[in-house]
């Protein structure tokens, strides 16, 4: 299966005198969630799939426990979580305080297979 694109129009922020140039977007195709992620564990192996569910629901609630305390979450071959902010900057070191942070968000790191994974994507453009 090949992941959509589409083009979209934009123009370069760093230079708006230029024109507007045609960038492909990867598009989603549907969604998947917990529950359906905890029935395709089910099917694979041995654990109930509302056992799959509670694992599942406990490691979102661990994740973010840990990155709240400031952890880098490693994940196995899935990869990892870790915390990066933005911040207004200062010109002396003495001067940087929490309040100068203006930005937060979850990096992730994928894994070797995802890595590989997105090495093998191909892609189909779409209207």
């Amino acid at each position: 299966m090949s992941v959509k694109i589409k083009a979209v129009k934009r123009i370069n922020p760093l230079d708006l005198a230029q024109p507007a140039k045609y960038y492909a977007t990867a598009i989603t195709d549907g969604e998947t969630d917990l529950e359906a992620l905890a029935e395709d564990i089910s099917l694979q192996c041995t654990v109930t799939e509302t056992d799959c569910l509670a694992v599942l629901a406990a490691l979102e609630r661990n994740v973010i426990k840990q990155l709240r305390n400031g952890k880098h979450v490693k994940l196995g071959r899935l990869g990892s979580f870790k915390v990066s902010v933005s911040a207004q900057g200062q010109d002396n070191e003495e001067d940087v305080v929490a309040s100068d942070v203006t930005k937060n968000r979850v990096l992730f790191q994928p894994g070797k297979r995802i890595r590989e994974m997105l090495k093998l994507l191909t892609y189909q453009k779409v209207a």
